[in-house]
């Protein structure tokens, strides 16, 4: 009996410790080419704009939390898809068959990991999602603060400040002076504006965190009532702009907010139809999400195994469709969601439940030693694609 248990834990171990080396890979791996997406954007505010290194470092740590969310079980599923694969083309799973372990036996030290994971993309749901948003808005608004230039492009329009539109023909970074203006002023809603200027100047107050554009030689044009209209022609004209106002107008959705928020804020019910609607999909998202970990120990095992008889390029194609699949699945669902067509409990958990039901008509029929029937269409469109190419390569 000890025998059995010593064995059984060993067991347990070998297959757990075949997962961790591919799963860090995989985070690793598919966190960076998340990045890869912002990289150059944040470049360009280093080298164009002249923003500090060290803020932008930070702008990426403040991503980091809404990437791992994605990439977590990604990485998960591509882990037990290499180990398994790697234990069925070694002939280990046929080994430990041999020896009285069934497939049901190998799920224990798997699911272990998946109950890890999903604990840790839980928390970074709750915890870390809402409070890299909001560090991310407030460093860009700091930002705003200490370089008012950083959003203003040539022949662009810039919308970085809340209520104003502002267009130039030539900006000159350096001396921080435009040509070619035009802004459309709409921080009052009952008296919009806007505004034609020949030249300006930007200057900012950091003490004051405002920000004051000095135009020259323009228009100023604003509609009075239903019918009437008042031109301003100016030399000079001061435009000022407190980016404190600007701080506080910086709009905090749903995903800003943590878990004693949106419980807060539903309570309270002084929201908007919409905004409710999307803050009760929100919080059930924020556990539905990371549940894709355990979904994906009960697909990725059967698809570890049957790479032994596809191929590990079927299987690994398998995979990855299986995967995309699921966060379409998951989109449409919350697209679903948030136009009121499902309820926000049916949009979160109603992707975990189909692809639940599919993990286990996968995890059965491979423990039934049955051939899993997309396989072979996978198989053979693999085997076509390789040949064409080698043939492509020999000429």
């Amino acid at each position: 009996m000890y025998h059995a248990q010593a064995m059984k834990k060993t067991l347990y171990l070998y297959i757990f410790k075949e997962i961790p080396p591919p799963f860090l890979l995989g985070v690793a791996t598919f966190t960076f080419a998340l990045l890869m997406g912002r990289i150059l954007r944040l470049a360009d505010m280093v080298v164009s704009n002249g923003v500090p290194l060290a803020d932008v470092l930070r702008m990426v740590l403040y991503l980091l939390p809404s990437f791992f969310l994605v990439t977590i079980p990604m990485a998960f599923l591509l882990a037990i898809l290499l180990a398994f694969g790697r234990l069925s083309g070694d002939s280990e799973i046929t080994a430990m068959k041999a020896c009285g372990v069934s497939l049901y036996g190998m799920l224990p030290p798997v699911f272990c990991f998946a109950l890890i994971a999903y604990l840790a993309g839980a928390l970074i749901t709750v915890y870390a999602v809402p409070w890299g948003n909001t560090s991310f808005k407030k460093l860009l608004v700091d930002v705003a603060e200490a370089r008012a230039s950083l959003g203003i492009k040539e022949k662009v329009f810039n919308d970085d400040f809340p209520g104003m539109v502002i267009y130039t023909d030539r900006y000159n970074q350096r001396k921080q002076t435009m040509t070619g203006i035009l802004i459309q002023d709409e921080r009052d809603p009952l008296d919009p504006s806007t505004i034609y200027a020949r030249s300006g100047v930007i200057n900012s107050d950091p003490a004051t965190k405002s920000i004051r554009l000095r135009l020259d030689n323009g228009s100023i044009h604003r509609t009075q009532g239903k019918t009437g209209y008042r031109l301003v022609e100016f030399r000079s004209y001061d435009l000022n702009i407190n980016l404190n106002q600007a701080s506080q107008a910086v709009n905090r959705n749903e995903l800003d907010m943590s878990l004693a928020e949106l419980r807060a804020n539903l309570a309270s019910g002084r929201f908007d139809a919409k905004m409710m609607r999307d803050m009760r999909l929100e919080y059930h998202r924020r556990f539905s999400l990371p549940f894709a970990c355990l979904i994906f120990a009960l697909v990725g095992m059967p698809l570890g195994i049957q790479n032994q008889r596809s191929g590990k390029a079927a299987g690994f194609t398998v995979s990855i469709a299986l995967l995309l699949c699921y966060y379409i699945v998951l989109s449409a669902g919350k697209a679903l969601g948030e136009k009121g067509l499902l309820s926000p409990l049916l949009a979160a958990w109603a992707p975990n439940l189909l692809f639940v039901s599919l993990g286990i008509y996968l995890f059965k029929t491979t423990a039934s030693e049955k051939r899993i029937p997309l396989y072979g269409l996978l198989a053979g469109l693999t085997s076509w694609l390789h040949s064409r190419f080698a043939r492509k390569g020999d000429l």
